[in-house]
């Protein structure tokens, strides 16, 4: 019997400026028991030692300008110049794999040859608020899931949720359905994600492939990211159409963060209620951005070279 062959696989890393997490990023990719057959780094110019360490590291770098950078064109560019691999994993410059075999385990995922797409189990940093820790329990469990078209109904908008933080992709399909949307304002892990449902394949949710990723934003940021998101909402509701909305999705949340935080850090319930206060007016002044100027919409959102 002849034996499988073996898929080459890439990993790609958007940077810019990476900061303090970035040399634990490189060794952790480095460590892993699976060796990626290529590692690329598409830097946009960045002004400290991002690019020297990865060339230390044994990674390929590409250099772009700010202004060239995209969510969905730049990872879409990553997939077509990794011409020789079947596989492509996506990271962000912070998020540090969480084992030795969290590689091997997404790409284990892709055995099955109706998995267009899978993503990571996400952890919280070890220094991070009781209020991030929450979002990884309340957002990423400790069982796989396998989510396509039969499933929809059971997941509602959660059947096309991912986050490229940490997601590898069949590359013939993402070719095949068109690859990323090179005119988003973030998402394109979603919209992929639907879109490749829609097609008949599956999306997994692998939690044992895990990793360190979280954020401990400020209000003006949670703000600017939450109207970036009412943004996508507003220009992709056929997703929320075809596969259901969030059923309350933001309601149960709340009510979670809420008795977590009462049992693990009360003292930490104001900063909460604030951040949903912000989370709210992000969301729906970003479902109403056509109605405001383009140097406002700048000024107040995650991406402003989006509007440019």
């Amino acid at each position: 019997m002849r034996e499988a062959i073996a898929p080459r696989w890439g990993i790609v890393i958007p940077t810019l400026n990476a900061g303090k997490r970035w040399g634990a990023c490189l060794a952790a990719i480095n460590g892993q028991g699976l060796t990626p057959d290529r590692r690329l780094i598409i830097d946009s110019s960045s002004t400290d030692e991002t690019k020297q360490l990865a060339l230390a590291a044994g990674f390929e770098v590409v250099g772009i300008s700010r202004s060239e950078f995209n969510h969905g064109g730049t990872r879409q560019w990553a997939a077509e110049y990794l011409s020789d691999c079947d596989i492509v994993v996506y990271l962000t410059q912070d998020a540090i794999l969480a084992a030795s075999d969290a590689l091997a385990e997404i790409i284990r995922c892709f055995e099955d040859s109706e998995v267009a797409l899978a993503y990571g189990r996400q952890l919280p940093h070890s220094n991070s608020t009781a209020i991030e820790a929450h979002a990884r329990i309340f957002n990423y469990g400790a069982r796989t899931l396998k989510k396509n078209a039969e499933t929809a109904r059971q997941f509602g908008s959660k059947v096309f949720f991912c986050s490229n933080s940490f997601a590898a992709y069949r590359r013939s399909t993402l070719l095949e359905l068109g690859g990323f949307n090179r005119d988003l304002i973030l998402g394109e892990d979603m919209e992929y994600a639907a879109r490749a449902i829609a097609a008949g394949y599956t999306s997994v949710y692998c939690a044992t492939a895990t990793v360190f990723h979280s954020h401990d934003y400020t209000m003006r940021q949670i703000f600017t990211r939450y109207f970036d998101i009412g943004v996508f909402d507003g220009a992709h509701s056929w997703m929320r159409d075809r596969f259901g909305g969030h059923k309350g999705e933001g309601r149960r949340f709340v009510a979670s963060e809420l008795e977590y935080l009462r049992r693990h850090a009360p003292l930490q319930i104001p900063r909460a209620l604030f951040q949903v206060a912000a989370k709210m007016g992000g969301y729906r002044v970003g479902r109403l951005e056509r109605f405001l100027p383009k140097r406002v919409k700048r000024k107040i959102s995650m991406f402003p070279a989006y509007w440019a």
